[in-house]
């Protein structure tokens, strides 16, 4: 079905981030871990994961030994990702500014970070990089990373991709139970100080339980793009586009919006030919039945409005002058202009992470940088002369405000003095 804007703006809803149904178990893994600590995941290993291990931490000898026996094209890759991801995020890395004024800014790394890897039906070496290397560029101490114990062992690319950074230890759990034992720590897994990483529904509303405890980077959804295009664009190329997000599972959501009604037609057609033959054609074919949405735009204005609304994770302009939609798109995650920047670049290598806000969030939120590991505090060194000239609206904002000893705390340092 093509929706017109206003029959989509009827029927649109963002979907519930959370399943309310799930706060009661999931606060029940967090507390046991909290009170159990290491017998408590070895225990979860088992029951969610039917694994059972003898150790919780990965040697660093085994992430040694992942790297120098990768496929080689294979390691190259995530060398060149890794790479490409230090030196973008580097370049936009927060700076101290000059002490040599009356007030400003310095920064400095959070000392200890948790980041979650997901694992199960695929492995993710990206998400270490897209994760952990932010942690290294802006000098986080130590790096600590958990995902889900497999029956074969961790992917030996994800292994790789944590010897690549540099990771400080790696911890074979998973689940509510990994962002517990991240949040209180246990015997084995060190507390940290904020946690980061994608993750499904369990691993979500843990890092909603925990945070205050810890900081945490966002409360993620499904995976999300919306796309707008016009008759220049490559419609093969659009249809992958669509299927890539598609891919993730079958909550993911993609959104097309057009003025061109027959290029949406064309696009439809082409999309049901190739979900039929997509390698996880079950997970596709339900995100595109269910989740899918071709929308036909009067103009200019009203795609950029759709945009907006819609808020996604991943925008992608594919039309003749893409950079013509920067000033009026406000509100997605990270924003693709061109048919040679697909979402799936800013996956794997682009250098901008991609954990990104989804489900809306991006009205309020940003995505993960280098600077989301660093905390700042103002430094205040004023001189007499500016002292001088503040003390007294200040002392009288305090008189108002019933606060006699900051009324105090002000005017004594100035008694004595001609202020006239």
């Amino acid at each position: 079905m093509i929706y017109n804007t206003q029959q989509f703006f009827d029927q649109y809803q963002a979907v519930a981030q959370l399943d309310t149904q799930l706060h009661d178990q999931i606060a029940t893994i967090c507390d046991t871990v909290k009170q159990q600590g290491d017998s408590a995941l070895f225990a979860y290993n088992e029951q969610f994961d039917r694994v059972t291990v003898d150790t919780l931490e990965v040697p660093q000898a085994q992430l040694q030994q992942a790297y120098d026996t990768l496929d080689a094209e294979l390691r190259q890759a995530l060398e060149l990702s890794y790479q490409r991801i230090y030196d973008y995020q580097a370049s936009i890395r927060y700076q101290n500014q000059p002490n040599n004024q009356e007030m400003y800014e310095v920064y400095h790394p959070i000392e200890r970070v948790g980041v979650y890897v997901p694992g199960g039906k695929a492995s993710y070496p990206s998400t270490v990089l897209m994760t952990a290397t932010l942690a290294k560029v802006a000098g986080v101490k130590e790096i600590v990373v958990v995902t889900p114990p497999q029956t074969n062992g961790i992917a030996q690319s994800v292994l790789a991709a944590c010897h690549i950074v540099g990771v400080d230890h790696v911890y074979q759990i998973g689940g509510a139970q990994s962002i517990a034992a991240l949040a209180y720590g246990t015997e084995t897994i060190p507390k940290v100080d904020k946690i980061v990483g994608p993750g499904n529904q369990y691993v979500a509303y843990a890092k909603k339980l925990v945070y205050g405890e810890v900081g945490i980077d966002q409360i993620a959804g499904p995976s999300e793009i919306a796309l707008i295009i016009d008759d220049t664009c490559d419609v093969e190329a659009v249809a992958y586009d669509v299927l890539a997000q598609a891919e993730h599972d079958e909550m993911a959501r993609t959104y097309v919006i057009s003025t061109d009604l027959a290029l949406l037609e064309q696009l439809e057609g082409r999309l049901s030919t190739l979900a039929e033959t997509s390698e996880r054609r079950d997970i596709v074919t339900a995100s595109l039945r269910d989740h899918h949405y071709a929308i036909y735009a009067d103009d200019f204005e009203a795609c950029c409005q759709l945009m907006n609304e819609i808020a996604p994770e991943h925008a992608s302009i594919q039309t003749a002058n893409p950079e013509q939609f920067v000033p009026y798109i406000h509100y997605v995650g990270s924003l693709f202009l061109g048919s040679y920047a697909p979402e799936a670049i800013g996956d794997y290598i682009a250098g901008p992470s991609h954990v990104l806000p989804t489900n809306r969030t991006a009205r309020f939120q940003h995505g993960l940088s280098v600077n989301d590991f660093l905390t700042k505090h103002t430094v205040i060194q004023l001189s007499r002369d500016t002292y001088q000239q503040t003390y007294r609206a200040a002392a009288t904002i305090a008189q108002d405000e019933q606060l006699y000893n900051h009324q105090q705390s002000l005017t004594v340092r100035m008694r004595g003095e001609n202020n006239d």
